[in-house]
């Protein structure tokens, strides 16, 4: 009864209440939609609205500037590339059609390519050596910073450095003198270049550079090999006045290689004179029958001696005593130029692909990496498929990053590049300066190089925004 009695009293409650533990709990009300009357707020205004309109006014300043500096200059280069040189005459496709059969900016976009593939990915290997091997180590941080200093240096002081560095006298030109050291020392450098006889001398020229006496030599008739056109400065520092040679023993082939030269003048030819210094280390061959018999060297007063084997052969200087030294290597000629600038692109931007693969190497999770090791696996192994793959988003950026920056790269082409490599070393942006703002300025051309470095780099800024909008929803 007494149930039945709670029963119709809760049948009896309002729909807007219910009994909980002996008490009428008020159930809960639906919110009434935003602007009603009985919504919170000011009644029929949208603060959504508002707001947009007070962001609208935020950016309008900035809206205006990107539409002068970025949206109209966009606009009117690709509208003044399809005019003419004069700007008066609609050319269509004409100066697009010059971009692929104009020889010199064929070269440009061959050397972009060049410059796309090869600067970014050696920058971004180099920094991802740096930065891996530079983890460990205490003096690290000392490291990275002097690999990261050039950053603080502009592309037109890097190009006058690297200009100087390229220089091909090895004594200006570093890049030289450390080759040419290096090669020095594997291979003999010549003793005595540009010297050579003078008619009335008892040699002849032999080709290839060599020099042979007239006529045949015996034993107990000293030769004599008198040279002229050697500069003071390549004689050996420890040559001796020149002087006869002694008496030959056992049919010994003696002689004298000097320089027939009396400083001040004066002196007889094919005869020593007082003064005039020996040949040191000029080297002397017999020859007979187009077979080396002996060789022998002079000495510091040039005397030499040769074995009875060479009575009767001739005796020849060979081209090794008078090469022209080795001034190492033309770095800025047409061949070598383009490499030599990457070289000094890379040497500016690995610190920065270095800093930045350094800093997503300090989040990885170093659980992982020893855990690696703990299974068992080699430095190598975890480098390659731990660190690597882990590093991946980071090293992406970094390479898109370098790649939109080589495809407008102008200051170290401008720089270093002589005058007689231009055209070697062109890309596309310098092809523009040169087409826009040149002596026979087109800027139908210019403008049109312009699109056509807009549409290499819309790809590659596609391909960023989508890397970014993928990492976003992780």
């Amino acid at each position: 009864m007494t149930t039945a009695a709670a029963g119709g009293a809760d049948e009896a409650l309002p729909a807007d209440s219910q009994r909980s533990g002996g008490h009428r709990v008020p159930a809960p009300r639906k919110a009434a939609p935003a602007g009603s009357p009985g919504a919170p707020g000011r009644p029929g205004r949208s603060v959504t609205g508002t707001r947009r309109v007070i962001a609208a006014l935020f950016l309008l300043p900035a809206l205006v500037l990107l539409g002068a500096l970025v949206v109209y200059p966009i606009v009117y280069s690709v509208y003044r590339s399809f005019f003419d040189q004069a700007g008066t005459g609609f050319a269509g496709l004409d100066n697009y059609r010059t971009l692929f059969t104009d020889d010199t900016i064929r070269t440009a976009v061959k050397n972009n390519a060049i410059w796309v593939v090869f600067a970014p990915t050696i920058s971004t290997a180099l920094g991802l050596i740096f930065a891996v091997l530079t983890e460990r180590i205490r003096w690290g941080t000392a490291f990275k910073l002097v690999v990261f200093m050039p950053m603080a240096i502009s592309m037109l002081a890097a190009g006058i450095i690297f200009r100087l560095v390229y220089d091909a006298a090895p004594e200006r030109g570093v890049a030289n003198a450390v080759w040419v050291g290096v090669h020095d020392t594997f291979a003999e450098s010549s003793g005595f270049p540009k010297a050579h006889p003078l008619p009335v001398h008892p040699l002849k020229a032999a080709g290839g550079g060599t020099f042979v006496t007239k006529s045949p030599v015996h034993a107990g008739q000293p030769v004599q090999l008198p040279l002229v056109g050697v500069l003071p400065a390549k004689m050996p520092g420890d040559a001796e006045p020149a002087k006869a040679p002694a008496a030959p023993g056992d049919g010994a082939i003696t002689g004298t290689a000097w320089l027939d030269f009396t400083k001040g003048g004066g002196g007889s030819p094919n005869v020593v004179d007082a003064g005039e210094l020996g040949l040191k280390g000029l080297k002397v061959e017999a020859v007979r029958n187009g077979e080396v018999v002996a060789t022998a060297r002079a000495g510091a007063d040039g005397t030499f001696t040769l074995p009875a084997a060479a009575d009767g052969a001739q005796l020849r200087l060979p081209a090794e005593n008078f090469r022209e030294p080795y001034n190492g290597v033309n770095w800025l000629g047409p061949t070598l130029v383009t490499p030599g600038i990457i070289g000094s692109y890379v040497w500016m931007w690995a610190g920065f692909a270095m800093v930045l693969i350094a800093a997503g190497l300090a989040g990885l999770p170093r659980e992982l990496l020893e855990a690696a090791r703990v299974d068992g696996a080699n430095e190598w192994q975890v480098f390659r498929r731990i660190t690597v793959p882990m590093l991946a988003p980071v090293l992406a950026v970094v390479l898109v990053t370098l790649m939109i920056n080589v495809l407008k790269i102008f200051d170290l082409v401008f720089i270093i590049a002589p005058g007689s490599s231009q055209d070697d070393a062109n890309v596309l942006a310098f092809q523009l300066y040169r087409s826009a703002f040149g002596t026979d300025a087109d800027l139908g051309v210019g403008s049109a190089i312009a699109v056509l470095l807009l549409l290499l780099v819309i790809p590659v800024m596609l391909f960023n925004i989508r890397r970014i909008r993928k990492e976003g929803r992780r």
